[in-house]
């Protein structure tokens, strides 16, 4: 088994569906990698970017807050809130840079550094 399955939900909708090598979290106690065969555990995310890296390529989704559950095989973000970084054309990705912004910085009592956080989304500028 070399892939998990990787879901992000949001009250909106699924944000992602896919296979991938490994999932970077931001969880409260801080950021934590995932790969397949991890054990299981059930978390809950704080304000940060989910890191996607897929067989080709890495993605990227900003998330205010929510809560994982992780298996051995797969992975299922329960979200807020959330804006995809990396999908889409560079017109969108550069307004989903800027929605992505909004969303952290609505997050008022997060105990993590927003300007570490908005680094992060500018990374995918």
């Amino acid at each position: 088994m070399d892939t998990l399955k990787l879901s992000i939900v949001a009250p909106n909708g699924q944000i992602f569906s896919d296979e991938v090598k490994s999932v970077t979290l931001p969880g409260k106690e801080g950021e934590f990698g995932v790969l397949p065969g991890h054990a299981s555990l059930v978390s809950s995310l704080t304000v940060g970017v989910i890191i996607i890296e897929k067989a080709d390529s890495t993605e990227a989704v900003a998330i205010n807050w929510g809560h994982v559950k992780v298996s051995e095989s797969s992975v299922d973000c329960l979200v807020d809130g959330a804006v995809a970084l990396t999908a889409g054309k560079d017109s969108e990705i550069a307004k989903n840079i800027e929605a992505a912004k909004d969303l952290v910085n609505s997050v008022k009592d997060a105990n993590v550094s927003l300007a570490a956080v908005e680094a992060k989304i500018n990374s995918f500028a």
